[in-house]
């Protein structure tokens, strides 16, 4: 080796379990070190000093005898857990006291930062007094600090001075809470009648006594605790009488059963402060609300209503009424009226409405004005009734004559038509084997109606429906009907006109050599305006309409716009005529493909049309009443063939 390294020897002994595994441990050392025996042969093991590397002895005795490890120190040597003071106010300063609760968390000197801002003219432990301590101006803030060397609480008391500020005849007291997380403080008044208020923290309790004020509020952490009064100024419009002036709007519907009456209250204070405000009820009338934003209670006594407020007005305020009476339904009737009790000047208005059919024949007018709806307020102008009548009050006092006497006449509510098919159309492929094939559409104009209820033919099943164009998934009344949902207008105008479709197919006996059919239309439960249908039938057939409800005309497109479809209204009058054999197969196929497709949409609705094969027979009818299957019968006739 070219450098040799420090070593140590020991002789093993067993006199200790300690060096018993250094020895074991350097063993193992040395085995790994050692050369391999030569031709397989193990080296002589014999008892002899055991030779290590310094490092190597180290590191066994450290793992033998393991030093302790020493506790982490706190995260903070001391904490200033509370601040409480004590003062009181004598001129332009606050004396007292200021007790810190101290907790010493570090063993050894540490220090306590006294909060900053405070004049302290004595510091004392246990009844001791000690030392604060400044630091220099160049190594600190100046804040002053005590040295304390005891673990654990303690409270440490300050004798203190505090300044007193005014700013527009308000005084303030700011006390620092340092870093405490609780404050609470105890202010003293040698003095009474001030308005106090605290920021910085919350007022727990005032109290004034014939001596003195106290107030005692608690502070947030690291915020000043501010105490800021100013002396009570005596206001004079407590003492002096009250005058009021008001106004009182009402609105009274006069219903079939029960009269409602709202009324709109605005009370002018013009001396003197308004707790209460009180009006006359007419008899037999129940209040059953006052709202306002100042309204804190209200009573309804018989024939009285009082309205208390939350501070006493002393200028304007406004609050709502709302009550009910019983009231003769026709004839003669004396209208209820509120009246403003304890006013000089009494204004406002007056408006009736009839609810329901019927209407103001005769009025008389006491105190009143016939006015215009529109000048008297939102509560009037914003009602569209065409049986309203208006009236404003004449100027007065609270006692001024006011009575309204109207007669009322009513009459008989009419039924009228809030939906209607404007026209009807159907198309119907009619086959000699007894198959029927119907396609209908409507126009339908709603206002009210949520459902168009279809009823179909005896043995007829309903194969597809769609609104305004969208395949819909009909409902199904107890009776067997078909409901179709409807769309609605919407209020106070001209309800729209949508397309309401059906396919439903019907088996119909087979046709003969010559016969009459009849066929019967689905029944809708609104009236029918005008109806027109298609008839296409097997070339092999004469057809003759017979005389009926429905009548033969040449061919007319649709009147109404949403029936007028671009795609089957011309098939309609193209003159085909193929054979019987062309027609089955066609039909068939269309039938085969739209119900393929009915399989591959996932049971989601599908709209069906009618193949526009054969003959075209066209025939109208106007005026269907609701809820009645339009029926139309004609003559066949088998066509011979030549040569027959």
């Amino acid at each position: 080796m070219k450098q040799m390294k420090q070593i140590i020897s020991f002789r093993p002994r067993a006199t200790s379990k300690c060096r018993l595994t250094l020895m074991l441990c350097a063993v193992a050392i040395l085995a790994t070190q050692a050369p391999s025996s030569v031709s397989g042969q193990s080296p002589t093991r014999t008892e002899g000093w055991v030779v290590l590397p310094v490092e190597d002895y180290r590191a066994l005795r450290r793992a033998a005898f393991p030093e302790d490890r020493e506790p982490e120190p706190p995260p903070v040597d001391v904490t200033l857990t509370r601040v409480d003071y004590d003062l009181k106010v004598e001129g332009e300063v606050a004396t007292g006291d200021a007790r810190l609760t101290i907790d010493v968390i570090k063993e050894g000197w540490v220090r306590v930062p006294i909060p900053a801002g405070l004049l302290v003219r004595e510091a004392r432990l246990d009844g001791k007094l000690v030392s604060l301590v400044t630091p220099p101006a160049d190594k600190g803030t100046g804040t002053p600090y005590l040295v304390l060397s005891r673990p654990g609480r303690t409270v440490i008391t300050l004798n203190i001075v505090a300044r007193i500020s005014s700013v527009a005849a308000t005084e303030m007291l700011q006390l620092p809470t340092g870093i405490s997380a609780v404050s609470r403080a105890t202010v003293v008044l040698p003095r009474q009648g001030f308005d106090v208020r605290v920021s910085g923290g919350l007022l727990l309790d005032k109290s004034e006594t014939l001596a003195e004020s106290r107030w005692i509020a608690c502070g947030r952490g690291n915020e000043l605790l501010t105490f800021s009064w100013r002396r009570k100024v005596e206001d004079q419009r407590a003492t002096l009488p009250l005058r009021l002036r008001g106004t009182i709007t009402q609105l009274v519907g006069l219903g079939e059963d029960i009269t409602h009456i709202t009324a709109e209250v605005q009370v002018e204070v013009l001396q003197g402060l308004a707790r209460e405000v009180r009006i006359r009820l007419p008899e037999q009338l129940t209040v059953n609300q006052v709202s306002g934003a100042t309204v804190a209670n209200w009573n309804a006594a018989p024939k009285e209503l009082s309205v208390t407020f939350l501070e006493p007005v002393e200028g304007t305020t406004r609050f709502t009424v709302s009550a009910e009476t019983k009231l003769a339904r026709e004839g003669q009737l004396d209208v209820p009226l509120l009246r403003l009790s304890s006013v000089e000047r009494e204004a406002g208005g007056l408006a009736i409405e009839v609810l329901g059919a019927g209407e103001i024949k005769e009025r008389d007018a006491r105190g009143f004005d016939e006015a215009d709806a529109t000048e008297l307020g939102q509560l009037i102008s914003s009602r569209q009734s065409p049986s309203l009548v208006a009236f404003r009050m004449r100027p007065g006092d609270a006692n001024t004559n006011r009575a309204l006497s109207i007669r009322v006449a009513r009459y008989a509510t009419q039924a009228v038509l809030t939906a209607n098919v404007e026209e009807a159309r159907y198309s119907m492929l009619v086959s000699d084997e007894g198959k029927l094939l119907v396609h209908s559409r409507f126009a339908v104009r709603n206002n009210q109606r949520s459902f168009l209820k279809l009823t179909l033919p005896a043995g007829a099943s309903l194969w597809s429906a769609a609104v305004s164009g969208k395949p819909v998934r009909p409902g199904r009344a107890p009776d067997g009907s078909f409901l179709i949902p409807l769309e609605k207008g919407r209020a106070g105008e001209e309800a729209p006109v949508f397309a309401v479709e059906t396919v439903y197919l019907e088996r119909l006996p087979a046709w003969t050599d010559k016969g009459r059919a009849r066929l019967s239309l689905v029944a809708v439960d609104m009236p029918i305006s005008r109806s027109s249908v298609m008839v296409r039938h097997s070339p092999a057939f004469r057809v003759t309409a017979a005389p009926g409800t429905f009548r033969v005309q040449p061919y007319q497109p649709p009147s109404s716009s949403v029936l007028a479809r671009a795609a089957s209204e011309p098939e309609a009058v193209r003159p085909s005529a193929p054979g019987r054999n062309e027609m089955t197969e066609a039909l068939a196929s269309r039938i085969q493909g739209q119900a393929g497709a009915i399989r591959t949409s996932r049971n989601l609705p599908v709209r069906v049309t009618v193949p526009a094969f054969g003959p075209l027979l066209f025939l109208v009818s106007e005026l269907t009443s609701e809820g009645q299957h339009p029926v139309l019968e004609f003559d066949f006739q088998r066509e011979r063939k030549r040569g027959e």
